[in-house]
């Protein structure tokens, strides 16, 4: 599974590829609006990014609430901890 380290890592560079954006500007409290200069079509392009960073469709109610940096790791953490947990239950249902 990606650590934190690494999704930031990941994030930042498709910032930077995707976008042009400095690196310098791409922080934990860095605003994707505000700071980093993305629209609502930019933030499609980084949804479809990031699905094949983690292997996993997202949902747009699962980005949308995400405003700053932090806030697309900590999406890309909870829906890599939910799929994990998916998987760890349809193991002990094939024990049982």
């Amino acid at each position: 599974m990606l650590t934190r380290q690494r999704i930031i890592e990941e994030l930042a560079a498709s910032l930077e590829e995707l976008f042009e954006v400095p690196h310098e500007k791409i922080t934990p409290e860095a605003r994707l609006y505000e700071d980093l200069d993305l629209d609502s079509i930019d933030a499609v392009d980084l949804v479809v990014k990031l699905q094949t960073m983690i292997g996993r469709r997202i949902k747009p109610e699962e980005f949308r609430a995400a405003r700053t940096v932090s806030d697309v790791v900590d999406c890309i953490e909870r829906l890599l901890h939910d799929e994990a947990d998916l998987h760890a239950d349809q193991g002990s249902q094939q024990l049982a």
